[in-house]
């Protein structure tokens, strides 16, 4: 009678991850960081939000260009004991 529905696949281990305590952090930004042998926040620190895109085009060309404002907020958050809450959202990041 109704179509039956696929179910979205949930990525667990990107959900689980300690990077989502980054606040407004997506989650396929940081499926793209664990990619790339990116696990932990401090893994972070003093890494370049650029290269960190570049590598992790290497392993999947297809990320969106916008993706890089996560990685430049996630870098801020990182390296900063106490982050501003305006800067802590990827439209601040363009």
């Amino acid at each position: 009678m109704f179509p039956e529905k696929k179910k979205k696949k949930v990525d667990y281990e990107a959900l689980n991850s300690s990077l989502m305590r980054i606040p407004r952090m997506e989650v396929a930004a940081v499926r793209s960081l664990i990619d790339i042998g990116i696990r932990e926040i401090y893994d972070l620190q003093g890494r370049s939000p650029e290269v960190l895109m570049e590598d992790a085009r290497k392993k999947n060309p297809e990320i969106p260009d916008d993706r890089i404002r996560y990685f430049r907020m996630a870098v801020y958050f990182a390296e900063t004991d106490e982050p501003e809450t305006a800067r802590l959202h990827p439209a601040e990041w363009n």
